[in-house]
């Protein structure tokens, strides 16, 4: 519950004011400034801030301007931080850039939307495209009162009604992010999978979406245990469409889609990863003030998956100068700015392995001895299609209509690499 909501510039002058409660006076901006400066002194900042008459302030700051919720009440934070964030997004929506300016341009609409994503502090619509629909950018088209779509009033408010399409289609993407820390010695000392439902939809209606996946506990709870591979999804998060008791009662994720692009929902597994993409690099120097990298890229896939666009960040001693460079397959190009050598393989096939030596020469030999110990990581990015980690499959995605149309929904696996690094030896 929020009392009240100011947008400051960042001297803390007030743009935009609105009080939806009455219990907060406007003067507690100026304590929020204070303990915002003194905060800031002490590098102590938290987007979060108490004082001593028990407001809360809770804030982000966007190009030149400061987003403040003000409460009294022991309000859930995160909801408050999530709202500021979609009141944004609906400000980017309408004015494309946020600032000082443009605000003061469109004050009126600003307060016109203000009203109606929080009413007495509770937010309400956040999304823009039904907005828009009620709330014109345009002066001339304000003379009609405009009637509220019927995603306003109506319980699936992310959908507007009456949408149609000559082709009626559903698009799946799951893509995995692999998230690898490997110790200087080989140890993987950190592995995770991060994972997310993208889907891009077009279907016409209002329709029932159903989608079913390899879930551990779906099969547990059937008796199906042990008969196929499955999966032990943690962290699940659902777009606001899914029914949570349905979910809840029988694992069956059943939603009615917003239209165009959302991610349905994401999850998190902290499995045992292997490394999909080993890179070990060997030292070797030929003189006290040359120094050769002998570097090699395995790809520990299957032989019948394919890693694209690989990319090997190879870091070098920032006093490195005229480094040559030889690779067996790709392309290596030395960043001077990165202190690093970007080795590029667009195809890597499963079971294959590949070599780059890189050599090059140090000014002088205390900044050779010095930068042993402390270089960065190695760091991979890479994309593997048609491939999960987990194994997740979707079995099946099932559209139905009143009008009883027939969908074509189209899955894909994605994965790549997220925070991917390799201590050097």
């Amino acid at each position: 519950m929020i009392s009240a909501l100011f947008i400051l510039d960042t001297k803390g002058r007030v743009i935009i004011h609105r009080d939806y409660r009455g219990d907060v006076s406007a003067k507690c901006v100026e304590r929020f400034m204070a303990k915002l400066n003194e905060l800031e002194d002490t590098s102590q900042l938290a987007p979060i801030i108490y004082d001593d008459a028990g407001v809360s302030y809770i804030y982000l700051t966007i190009s030149n301007l400061i987003v403040l919720a003000v409460t009294r009440t022991n309000t859930n934070v995160a909801s408050v931080v999530v709202f500021l964030h979609r009141l944004v997004d609906v400000f980017k929506h309408y004015f494309e850039e946020v600032e000082e300016e443009s605000l003061r341009d469109n004050f009126v609409i600003v307060y016109e939307l203000l009203d109606e994503v929080m009413d007495h502090g509770y937010p309400q619509f956040t999304e823009a495209k039904v907005l828009q629909e009620f709330i014109k950018t345009d002066a001339y088209k304000m003379e009609t009162v405009a009637k509220p779509p019927m995603a306003v009033t109506n319980a699936v408010h992310w959908r507007n009604d009456g949408i149609k399409y000559a082709k009626n289609e559903v698009f799946l993407d799951a893509v995995e992010s692999v998230n690898l820390l490997v110790n200087s010695n080989g140890t993987v000392v950190h592995s995770e999978v991060s994972g997310v439902l993208r889907m891009r939809v077009f279907l016409t209606g209002m329709p029932e979406c159903k989608l079913g996946l390899n879930d551990k506990v779906l099969f547990a709870n059937q008796g199906r245990a042990g008969k196929q591979k499955t999966v032990e999804l943690e962290d699940i998060k659902f777009h606001q469409c899914v029914r949570l008791a349905r979910f809840e009662n029988d694992r069956t994720i059943s939603f009615i889609p917003p239209d165009g692009n959302f991610d349905l929902m994401s999850y998190r597994l902290s499995q045992n990863v292997k490394p999909l993409i080993w890179v070990e690099c060997f030292v070797e120097k030929p003189s006290r003030s040359r120094t050769e990298y002998l570097v090699k890229a395995r790809s520990q896939l299957k032989e019948r998956s394919t890693a694209n666009n690989v990319e090997i960040i190879l870091p070098l001693p920032q006093d490195a100068t005229t480094p040559t460079v030889k690779a067996s397959q790709g392309t290596a190009v030395y960043v001077p700015e990165k202190s690093a050598l970007v080795w590029t393989i667009k195809s890597f096939p499963g079971g294959r392995e590949f070599t780059l030596r890189v050599s090059f020469k140090l000014p002088s030999v205390q900044n050779e001895d010095a930068a042993q110990g402390k270089m960065p990581p190695i760091k991979v990015n890479f994309e593997v299609p048609y491939y999960t980690v987990s194994g997740i499959q979707v079995r099946y995605l099932k559209v139905i209509e009143k009008s009883g149309y027939q969908a074509l929904p189209w899955v894909r696996y994605i994965t790549t690499a997220g925070n991917y690094e390799i201590r050097m030896q």
